[in-house]
């Protein structure tokens, strides 16, 4: 099945729609698919009066409208010579159940080709573009009833192409229409449509379509979006036959087609957001489509009278949505504003237009009328070359295909102006701190000046049209002034402004202004505004000078020293201010300190100091890696033997120091004791024969014990470890006797030791 386009000239409501070429993908399909045709349709019924043949029975003209696709190789209409089938009409009454009634076989329609407006030379067909419209019209006579009538036909089957509801390619069609007891007891006319839906539409157009229906009586009608009803498949069903068209037809109620939620419904075929809407009292279509595609549409009109529903009618219809463009458009360099092209200049006479209008096989000629000073002159070249005599304002346009009915127009309009003169002037004291004041001098152009923008040369600006600014720093700056008038049109002048005042007071905030040489202390200088530019002389008092901004100094003698400090700008404007006495150096500390002269020992550890340090005021004592103290005579027990560097750091009151270091030696002294008789018989007294005293230290001790005969019975390399009097601490226990020994072993300063001496053995 192939997707045609059609321009519908009353669909859009502006020219540049009346210049529409629809350029539109045909999608090709083959085999079963290009058998179905269905497009759309309708039923309507118009109340001839009473049957002359069958009292109690009115007559009516039914008009059954079936639109298809005519370019795909589709089926034929039913009923004609040719076509698939003969159609059939059903009609059923009352509700539940719907009782049948009778099958009308519908004669042969009147197939009118729907074309778009071949009239038009700015409208190009696509070669592919078929729509068939059969209108079916027979008369059937009906009984007067106090229930409703249902008049429906079925087919078989949608184009697959169709984007809005699930399985198309297998949905049918229903038309039907309810004859309601009011309508047959007033012999109403149902309303009928006024204007046939536009075969395609514009994604990112305005719908401007009129789907207002006529009402013969004037009743009122109420339009609204609502779902095409499904009827007949591909394959079977019915009450009878083949689905394809269904015979008879099916009873009501008729469901509504399957959207593909959440994108479309009933409500929002289109889809899109905001969606396309139709206004329920004139039934005009309006919105901007967004999508692009073959979307099935349902509408529906309610007709009342005295607020009793008398009728509804439905029409749906395939609503091809495609991109379109334009044939010809007058379109030129830049963006227009309510459709007008400005170009501005400011004192520029000269203008070269760059015509961009398009589709240029379509384009035979141009025609620019520019109007100067009250004459038109006309160029017709493609772009626009023209000079104007000064400043003005210039309306024009561009026309193509000018005299003929597929053109279009580019209105334009040149405004030269004469620029604005930026200047300005400034005032200000050279050696007093104080804004300068500057002053506008410029001359509007042909518009107003209504912008004024500064540049001071210090990263701040300003709006103001005749500012003062006062500078934090001084130096030399880039003035600048940029005036702008009401048009854009602008200028600017710079001029250079040296702006070197002298400071209006010194003031210098020194590290220190006490210490002990050498003292180094920095003179932080916070005058302002000062510079490297400036001149800088400092006097310390010493002799010492500095030309820098915020120098250091260094003190190496005692004394009170007195600062001077001279500014000069780099166009002569000094300062000066004198510090009298404001250093003071004093003479450093001496650290200094005694202990007693006698023999430290671990025996006796504890040792006082006694400080003898001059001009002194805070004490910092470390003994070694041991410990230490503040206080000014402590008194410190040392926890290990040897020599220990006692160091005593002094401060002075302004924070100098000075560092003595003394040794001490804490000698590490032993005590070696031995019995001279022991009893190993058992009763717990004096089992052992080994040493007391003070070991720690001892290195190489050894102890050997012997009997008479010079054997050795017990040998030690532990002064811990005693001799129970057996040998070797094992066996069977000595002989009572004298048993002779030797002891030898270091001290812990390596100094050697021996004892000798003998030991009786008693049990």
């Amino acid at each position: 099945m192939l997707m045609h386009v059609r321009s519908h000239t009353n669909f859009f409501n502006t020219s540049f729609f009346k210049k529409v070429i629809i350029l539109l993908l045909l999608l090709s399909q083959s085999g079963l698919v290009s058998a179905y045709h269905l497009i759309g349709g309708e039923l309507y019924y118009e109340c001839l009066g009473p049957d002359p043949n069958n009292p109690g029975n009115q007559l009516y003209r039914l008009i059954l409208k079936i639109y298809r696709d005519c370019a795909g190789g589709g089926q034929d209409f039913d009923s004609l010579p040719n076509g698939p089938a003969i159609g059939t009409v059903t009609v059923y009454r009352g509700n539940d159940p719907t009782p049948f009634i009778t099958t009308i076989e519908i004669p042969a329609p009147d197939v009118i080709f729907l074309e778009p407006d071949a009239g038009n030379p700015c409208l190009v067909v696509p070669p592919n573009l078929c729509v068939q419209e059969g209108v079916y019209e027979f008369v059937q006579s009906l009984p007067i009833s106090d229930e409703s009538y249902y008049i429906t036909y079925q087919r078989c089957c949608r184009n697959a192409t169709i984007n809005n509801i699930y399985d198309a390619f297998e949905t049918g069609a229903t038309y039907t229409i309810e004859l309601t007891p009011t309508a047959q007891a007033t012999c109403n006319n149902s309303p009928t449509f006024n204007n046939f839906p536009p075969i395609v539409i514009c994604v990112g157009q305005n719908i401007n379509f009129d789907h207002s229906a006529f009402d013969e009586e004037g009743d009122q009608l109420i339009y609204t979006f609502c779902s095409p009803l499904k009827g007949g498949g591909l394959y079977g069903g019915g009450l009878a036959g083949d689905g394809l068209y269904p015979d008879p037809d099916l009873p009501p109620p008729y469901e509504g087609v399957d959207f593909i939620l959440p994108d479309y419904n009933e409500l929002a075929p289109l889809g899109g957001n905001p969606v396309v809407s139709i206004d329920p009292q004139t039934g005009l279509i309006t919105g901007i489509p967004e999508i692009q595609g073959q979307f099935v549409v349902g509408i529906c009109v309610e007709e009342y009278r005295n607020g009793e529903l008398l009728s509804t009618i439905q029409r749906d219809f395939q609503f091809n949505v495609a991109y379109c463009e334009p044939v010809v458009v007058a379109d030129l360099i830049g963006e227009p504003i309510d459709d007008l092209y400005t170009y501005e200049s400011c004192g520029e006479t000269s203008f070269f237009i760059e015509n961009l209008s398009y589709q240029q096989q379509f384009i035979e000629s141009y025609l620019w009328e520019i109007q100067v000073n009250g004459q038109t002159q006309t160029f017709d070249s493609p772009d626009l070359n023209i000079d104007f005599p000064g400043p003005g304002y210039y309306p024009g346009q561009l026309i193509i295909n000018p005299n003929t009915q597929c053109t279009d127009t580019a209105k334009m309009a040149f405004n030269v102006a004469a620029p604005p003169v930026a200047d300005f002037s400034f005032e200000y004291d050279t050696c007093v701190i104080e804004p300068v004041i500057f002053t506008d001098l410029s001359q509007p152009g042909t518009y107003p000046i209504n912008d004024w923008q500064w540049q001071f040369g210090d990263s701040r600006d300003t709006s103001l049209v005749s500012p003062d600014h006062l500078y934090a720093e001084p130096g030399d700056y880039s003035i600048q002034l940029l005036v702008t008038d009401e048009v854009g049109c602008v200028d600017s002048l710079s001029q250079m402004l040296s702006w070197y005042p002298a400071p209006p007071l010194i003031v210098v905030e020194p590290s220190s202004f006490l210490g002990c040489p050498p003292v180094d202390i920095y003179f932080n200088n916070l005058t302002a505004p000062i510079d490297e530019t400036y001149e800088i002389i400092w006097d310390f008092g010493d002799g010492g000078v500095s030309d820098a901004i915020s120098p250091s100094y260094t003190y190496t003698a005692p004394g009170t020293y007195s600062i001077e400090l001279e500014i000069t700008s780099p166009i002569g404007c000094t300062i000066e201010r004198s510090y009298p006495n404001w250093i003071f150096v004093d003479s450093l500390p001496v650290a200094d300190f005694d202990f007693p002269r006698m023999p430290f020992s671990n025996f006796e550890p504890t040792v006082a100091f006694q400080d003898a340090s001059v001009r002194a005021v805070e004490w910092d004592w470390r003994f070694g890696d041991f410990g230490s103290s503040i206080i000014q005579n402590p008194e410190y027990t040392f926890p290990d033997t040897g020599e220990v560097e006692v160091e005593l750091i002094v401060t002075h009151l302004y924070g100098c120091h000075d560092t003595l270091v003394q040794r001490i030696d804490i000698e590490p002294l032993i005590t070696y004791y031995l019995p001279n008789a022991f009893t190993p018989n058992g009763d717990g007294n004096n089992e052992f024969f080994g040493a007391a005293g003070f070991f720690r230290g001892i290195r190489n001790y050894e102890m050997v014990i012997f009997n008479r005969w010079g054997e050795v019975v017990f040998s030690s390399q532990s002064p811990e470890e005693a001799w129970n009097g057996r040998k070797e601490n094992s066996g069977t226990l000595a002989p009572n006797g004298v048993y002779p020994y030797v002891v030898n072993f270091d001290g812990p300063r390596g100094q050697p030791h021996q004892y000798r001496g003998f030991v009786t053995l008693l049990k």
